[in-house]
């Protein structure tokens, strides 16, 4: 017992630092944002209590139930399509095939860029006269090139795996067989040439040429307008929002990538080969061996997934006035707006209120998807 007592106290002075740490800015914050939500504090005056008043008008006020409106659908579209997203691009890279370790690379370096670099480059992309329209534009007009350009990809990569597949099946006590995937990077960067030069050819001989219709010019930043347009207020989403979505979508993924590629690593790979030996798809695998080998980890992306959607605010901060605040207000900006609101006084009480409900929200949210992803896999 003494030496169990002289060894914890190395460890307590040296979490020390953590913990007085933990207890100012979280535990003593958190408890003062409790008090003051129940107050009309502004910073200046001394707070007087006004009970669940603060609470009352939240939901009285308009600003307040756009940003519940945005972060829930936020929340919902780009947390579910990130992990899926991520599941799918994590089980593409876990191959062992030529050129892996690039596309690795590749695909992980949006998320080491940073976020106000890429929010403010898809800021240009969705302008009237940005390159998301201007890509759309050119999709539209040179739509016969770009399908002709798909259909030799898909004819060059299918002749590819066949004769891969072959060829190997023909060598002789080659030891165990390398499994050619229908995507295999090498193939396909062959494929895209052989398409690249095909429809280059087609073009100077006058068989392909752009069509004369009209720019695009949707208005993805500078409106009000919602999609789908018909919908209740609860299931509509602000274009500007969308717009957002995309752009979290897109450095988010790849961050949740590593997660299931390091998990990947993990399942036997026997689980497939006897999978195989019994007649089982890539499909069945795939929804039978490694999304329930997964589950924790689906868990954890999905959890953080939440978290940090919910509390989206960077995005929201940078779009700035280049967007309707309607329509893209979020619960965390709402409590920054309502604590900074400029040349008027600080509604403390009023934005600690609406803290504490982002607070509940997240994490009742977080235990339900707990409690229904546990429910799915006892079954």
């Amino acid at each position: 017992m003494r030496r169990s007592g002289r060894e914890l106290l190395p460890a307590l002075l040296f979490l020390l630092p953590f913990l007085a740490v933990l207890v100012v800015f979280f535990v003593y914050a958190s408890a003062r944002a409790v008090y003051f939500s129940f107050t009309d504090y502004d910073l200046f005056n001394a707070p007087k209590w006004v009970g669940l008043e603060n609470y009352r008008a939240l939901f009285q006020d308009d600003n307040f139930l756009y940003a519940l409106r945005n972060s829930l659908a936020f929340a919902a579209v780009v947390t579910t399509v990130q992990t899926a997203g991520a599941l799918v691009t994590a089980s593409a890279l876990n191959r062992r095939v030529r050129g892996m370790t690039f596309f690795r690379s590749a695909f992980y370096m949006p998320a080491v860029t940073s976020s106000v670099v890429i929010t403010l480059i898809f800021l240009w992309l969705f302008q009237r006269l940005g390159g998301i329209n201007y890509l759309l534009t050119a999709a539209v007009r040179n739509a016969p090139t770009i399908a002709a350009f798909v259909l030799v990809a898909v004819v060059a990569q299918a002749a590819q795996v066949w004769l891969e597949r072959r060829r190997l099946r023909g060598v002789a006590d080659a030891g165990p067989k390398r499994a050619v995937a229908a995507l295999d990077p090498a193939l396909l960067v062959v494929s895209l040439l052989v398409a690249a030069s095909a429809t280059a050819g087609l073009a100077l001989l006058g068989y392909l040429a752009p069509r004369g219709t009209e720019a695009v010019a949707i208005n993805w930043l500078q409106t009000r307008q919602e999609v789908p347009s018909g919908a209740p207020f609860f299931l509509r989403a602000p274009m500007p929002l969308v717009a957002i979505m995309v752009q979290n979508t897109f450095t988010t993924i790849p961050t949740f990538m590593l997660m299931f590629l390091a998990a990947l690593q993990d399942v036997p790979r026997s689980y497939y080969e006897a999978a195989a030996l019994d007649g089982a798809n890539p499909a069945q695998q795939f929804f039978h061996i490694t999304i329930p080998s997964l589950q924790p980890v689906v868990f954890l992306v999905v959890s953080l997934g939440l978290i940090g959607t919910l509390q989206m605010f960077d995005q929201v901060a940078i779009f700035g006035s280049a967007v309707p605040l309607q329509s893209v207000i979020t619960l965390a900006y709402f409590v920054y707006n309502r604590m900074f609101p400029g040349a008027q006084l600080p509604e403390v009480g009023f934005a600690s209120a609406a803290a504490m409900f982002l607070a509940a929200l997240t994490l009742v949210i977080v235990l339900l998807q707990r409690t229904v992803l546990r429910a799915e896999g006892d079954r």
